[in-house]
């Protein structure tokens, strides 16, 4: 078995090697999976059963117009938390799996709140924009989960570039004779 994987495996890292910014954009897609499971998963649970009750309040403020056809304050507050949650998780998994970031903190994260903030609004104002006209196709349930994926779609545009070049570096590890100087 283990020999029936080595081919395989041997020509993904010849790809990692020959292509890796490639690689990097296809693993930072893959992993990003794992957050936008979680997303779909609370925005879900969040629309369906946390504030269901709240489907019928209308909510409005500033560019964010969530009508009743536009699920209420339960689309809002369904949107809004699904997207802080998975935010987090992506944070997490980009760090650690995909660009493999050893860098400090402060000002990353910083730039990453900045970053998310923005898309934030963004993502928050499109179902807005997209629900209920889809909803007469599709039903309220489709409509909320496309204008979700029109969402995810908007953040990797905005987020990965700010990784990449922003957020997430490798920093050569100083030596030990450094340290103590």
């Amino acid at each position: 078995m283990i020999k029936f994987l080595e081919m395989p495996m041997n020509k993904v890292r010849q790809f990692k090697e020959t292509h890796s910014s490639v690689y990097e954009f296809i693993m930072f897609n893959l992993l990003s999976n794992i957050a936008t499971i979680v997303n779909f998963l609370v925005l879900n649970i969040s629309n369906s059963l946390i504030f269901r009750n709240l489907s019928e309040s209308p909510f409005s403020f500033w560019i964010f117009d969530y009508s009743i056809e536009n699920g209420g304050l339960a689309g809002f507050l369904s949107f809004l938390i699904s997207y802080a949650i998975a935010q987090c998780v992506n944070f997490i998994v980009q760090r650690k799996l995909v660009f493999n970031a050893n860098n400090k903190l402060h000002w990353p994260i910083v730039i990453y709140a900045l970053t998310v903030v923005g898309v934030y609004f963004i993502c928050l104002y499109v179902p807005s924009l997209i629900i209920a006209p889809l909803s007469q196709f599709v039903g309220n349930f489709w409509a909320t989960n496309i204008a979700n994926m029109a969402n995810i779609m908007i953040q990797v545009i905005i987020i990965y570039p700010v990784l990449k070049f922003v957020v997430m570096k490798r920093v050569p590890e100083q030596s030990s004779s450094s340290e103590s100087l």
